[in-house]
């Protein structure tokens, strides 16, 4: 049997300027009725939702979700933490990662290259809460060698979508 090279594979997921259409109008406002859908990618609606079908089936659309305002939920404190371990192999990846993902106040966690080991996008509701969670619950990590935070100051911008 031939081995199926990037290009084939490519062309079996290819999306249609249709599928590209509907995915971009559900980032900007994926509380859009089927209806409103189809009107805006020009097409009725059985068809529209066959597509949706298809995208949530095949994986393009993993689920919806309502953001929230941190700022109002007085959980803007905002902090990049990136954690180094003290040794790196499949088991403590699993164990730090299972732990991380425990904890409410991680948001975001990225297994990066280079000096840290891990990126951590944390809200909490402010600096004293913040090392009471490094001290208490992160610190507490056996695996965990450094952590170095990051404050944030100002949001320039934040995206959810996709550039597609």
């Amino acid at each position: 049997m031939p081995i199926m090279g990037c290009k084939e594979k490519y062309s079996m997921d290819r999306l249609d300027e249709t599928d590209l259409k509907i995915l971009r109008a559900l980032q900007n406002n994926s509380n859009l009725t089927t209806k409103e859908l189809a009107e805006r990618v020009h097409l009725s609606t059985t068809p529209v939702f066959e597509r949706l079908r298809r995208l949530q089936n095949d994986g393009y659309i993993k689920r919806y979700i309502a953001i929230l305002d941190a700022e109002k939920l007085h959980y803007g404190f905002m902090v990049f933490c990136q954690v180094k371990l003290k040794q790196v192999n499949a088991q403590i990846a699993r164990e730090f990662t299972e732990a991380v993902d425990g904890m409410a106040e991680v948001v975001e966690c990225y297994n990066t290259s280079g000096e840290f080991d891990y990126l951590l996008k944390i809200h909490v509701t402010d600096m004293t809460v913040y090392r009471n969670f490094v001290l208490n619950r992160l610190g507490t990590i056996d695996c965990l060698a450094s952590l170095q935070s990051i404050f944030v100051m100002d949001e320039i911008k934040h995206t959810y979508g996709i550039p597609i």
